[in-house]
C-alpha cells in the first residue's frame, strides 16, 4: 500500500513539474498566452485560426495544420505540441529565437539597472543613457523594418505562385533587374546582413522562363520611366469604360524633414520605397529633394486606389508614417490625381 502511494505520488510530481524548454523556445509560451483568450492553458481551433491566420493559408488548410499540431488528438493544442511541432522546421530561425531570447533577458536587466541608477546619475552619465536607448530603439526599429519588409514579400510571393501566371501590369516583385539589383546592394551597404538581399540570393524568388519573361516586360516599362521615355498621349474626348482599371492612381508625398533627422528619414525612405515597389500594384515610386533644403517630394503610381487604400495598412507603410512623426519639421501634405489609364503609353522607340 506504501509502495503504490509513493508511485503515485511520484508520478503526480512528474505530472506538474515544469517542462525544461530548449533555449529560444519559451516564444511558443508567449504565443500561447496572447493567442488562448479564455485563459485555459490552451487553444481552441477558433483562438489557434484568430491567431495564425495570415491572409494566405484557406480555414481549412488551417484546420488542418491544427490537427497535425494536435499530437494529442484532444482537438485542443497546448504548448508542448506548439514546442513539438514548430522546433522540427525552424532551421535557422532556432538560432534566431534564441538570439531574441537572450536580447530579452539582456535588455530587461539593462532596463532595470537604468531604472535604479538613473535618478543619482549626473547630467553626462543621463545623456548617455538617453543616447543609448535612443540608438537602441534605432537598431531595433531598422531590424524591424527589414523584417517586416521580407515578412511582406514572401506573403506576396506566395499569393502569386497560388494564382499562377498573372498579367504582367500587377507582378511588382523586381528583384529580377540590373536596375533593382544595384539598388538592393546600396541599400546592403547600410546593412550587410540585410534579409531582402539574402532572400534574393538564396534563390527563393527563382521563377520559371514565362514568369521571367513578365518581370522582364515589367522591368523595361519602369526602367523608361526613371530615364524619361514616357510619353502621355491625351485622346480628345476619349470614351471611359468606367472599369476599375480605366484609372491609375497618381500620390503626390510632401515631406519637410528636420535637419538634425535627415539621415535617418533617408534610410527610412529607402527601406519603405523598396517594400513598396514589391507591393502588388505599385506601378514606380520616385523621390525628388530640392536644392539646398531638406525638403522632399515622394511620387507613387498605382494601378487603382483600393490598391493604394491597402498598402496604407501595410506594416511597412505603417512603420514608415510612425517613424515620421519624429522626422518631419510639418505635418506632410498628401495629394492624389486619377490619371486615364490608356495615357500610360510607352515610347517604343
Amino acid at each position: 500500500m506504501d509502495c503504490s502511494t509513493e508511485e503515485v505520488q511520484s508520478l503526480l510530481e512528474e505530472a506538474t513539474t515544469p517542462v525544461e524548454l530548449k533555449k529560444g523556445m519559451s516564444i511558443f509560451q508567449d504565443i500561447l498566452r496572447r493567442a488562448d483568450k479564455n485563459d485555459d492553458g490552451k487553444l481552441s481551433f477558433d483562438e489557434f485560426r484568430a491567431y495564425f491566420q495570415d491572409g494566405v493559408l484557406t480555414s481549412d488548410e488551417l484546420k488542418e495544420l491544427f490537427h497535425t499540431i494536435d499530437t494529442h488528438n484532444t482537438d485542443n493544442v497546448d504548448t508542448d505540441e506548439l514546442c513539438e511541432y514548430f522546433s522540427q522546421h525552424l532551421g535557422q530561425y532556432e538560432n534566431v529565437l534564441a538570439a531574441l531570447e537572450d536580447l530579452n533577458m539582456t535588455i530587461l536587466k539593462a532596463m532595470d539597472k537604468t531604472k535604479k541608477d538613473y535618478q543619482e546619475a549626473t547630467h553626462l552619465e543621463q545623456f548617455v543613457t538617453r543616447f543609448l536607448l535612443k540608438e537602441t530603439t534605432n537598431q531595433l526599429h531598422s531590424l524591424q523594418s527589414s523584417l517586416e519588409c521580407a515578412m511582406e514579400t514572401t506573403a506576396e510571393q506566395t499569393r502569386q505562385e497560388r494564382k499562377g501566371p498573372v498579367k504582367p501590369e500587377v507582378l511588382s516583385i523586381q528583384w529580377a533587374g540590373r536596375r533593382s539589383s544595384r539598388r538592393l546592394q546600396r541599400n546592403n551597404s547600410l546593412s550587410p546582413n540585410n534579409p531582402l538581399l539574402s532572400l534574393v540570393n538564396s534563390g527563393l524568388y527563382e521563377e520559371d522562363n514565362q514568369w521571367l519573361i513578365q518581370v522582364n516586360r515589367l522591368q523595361k516599362l519602369i526602367d523608361r520611366l526613371e530615364k524619361k521615355e514616357l510619353r502621355l498621349e491625351p485622346v480628345e474626348e476619349e470614351i471611359l469604360e468606367g472599369t476599375a482599371k480605366s484609372h491609375i492612381l497618381v500620390v503626390q508625398r510632401q515631406l519637410s524633414v528636420l535637419e538634425e533627422e535627415l539621415e535617418e528619414f533617408r534610410l527610412a525612405l529607402r527601406q519603405y520605397m523598396e517594400c513598396a515597389c514589391a507591393q502588388t500594384g505599385c506601378l514606380h515610386v520616385a523621390v525628388q529633394r530640392f536644392a539646398n533644403e531638406s525638403r522632399f517630394i515622394l511620387y507613387e503610381f498605382w494601378e487603382q486606389n483600393n490598391v493604394w487604400k491597402n498598402h496604407l495598412q501595410t506594416n511597412y507603410s505603417k512603420t514608415f508614417q510612425r517613424g515620421n512623426v519624429d522626422f518631419l519639421e510639418t505635418p506632410e501634405i498628401m495629394t492624389t490625381m486619377l490619371v486615364p489609364a490608356s495615357w500610360w503609353v510607352l515610347n517604343n522607340n
